[in-house]
């Protein structure tokens, strides 16, 4: 008889699996390691140009750097991109130097990983906010009627009387129900430049100043904070064990660009799509 004990009942023979055991934890799996160039990707995304080409814009700001053009030959859009190409390189550690020493297709890979990060984070913050607003909006020890699903978006937009009034175009009376009816059917179409009363401080529009009070609203802070520092953050008793996005990419100051995209991800919350 073999004394082997790969051969003794219960022991599996060479080329086979050992069998699964419900009541013992598998072995641990190794933590994925991600290129940084996705993590600086994220912040790129969120503070300098949202719905950005990576890709056309690496492609091109190299191109543009190769010929050591003169910028002010430059129009002003071209001018625009490579400026943000330049902050790109800024603001990723050694992203020249790599790009440099790549070949094409290794160029082409960087900016896949870099659109990876600003696409991953977008996702992110829409679905992190969809639920996080409902508490903002909804009054310290009341309930909003009718209810909001925290993960749903159906039900919001004109279709809920205080989502709708938060996205009435400021300059238009919520309370009016003959405006009110035309925002609803959708029969009152909104251009792009009449913006919703909730980017106003206090929700209050003057229109004798239009510009006073305009992207000072507290749901636009809330929602700052909720991306840049930590969602702890918003009440103003941080319990976060990190450091926040903001701090962690040396981000001292709100930027234009970080402003537009958090007015839009609160719009999008607020919209039934």
């Amino acid at each position: 008889m073999s004394s082997d004990p790969r051969r003794q009942a219960g022991s599996p023979t060479s080329g086979q699996k050992r069998a699964s055991n419900a009541l013992e934890l598998g072995p641990r799996k190794r933590p994925m390691t991600q290129d940084p160039l996705v993590h600086h990707g994220r912040h790129f995304g969120r503070a300098v140009h949202t719905f950005c080409n990576v890709q056309t814009l690496v492609t091109n700001g190299l191109s543009l750097m190769g010929e050591d053009v003169d910028e002010a030959s430059l129009t002003a859009h071209k001018r625009k991109e490579y400026s943000m190409f330049h902050a790109l390189l800024k603001m990723t550690p050694g992203l020249e130097a790599r790009l440099m020493e790549s070949s094409e297709e290794e160029v082409i890979h960087i900016a896949d990983l870099i659109q990876k990060g600003a696409n991953g984070a977008r996702a992110d913050d829409t679905k992190g906010m969809k639920s996080a607003v409902i508490d903002w909006i909804t009054p310290k020890g009341q309930i909003l009627n009718p209810h909001i699903p925290r993960n749903v978006k159906a039900g919001r937009g004109f279709n809920h009387e205080h989502t709708g009034a938060l996205l009435c175009p400021a300059g238009l009376d919520w309370g009016n129900s003959e405006t009110r009816a035309k925002l609803v059917s959708g029969q009152m179409q909104i251009s792009g430049d009449q913006w919703p009363v909730l980017l106003y401080a206090n929700y209050s529009y003057d229109p004798e100043d239009p510009w006073n009070g305009l992207l000072r609203s507290g749901l636009l802070v809330s929602a700052f904070k909720h991306i840049f520092t930590s969602p702890s953050s918003v009440d103003q008793e941080p319990h976060a064990t990190r450091s926040g996005n903001a701090r962690i990419h040396g981000m001292h100051s709100v930027t234009k660009a970080s402003t537009a995209y958090v007015t839009t991800q609160v719009n999008l919350t607020f919209c039934t799509l």
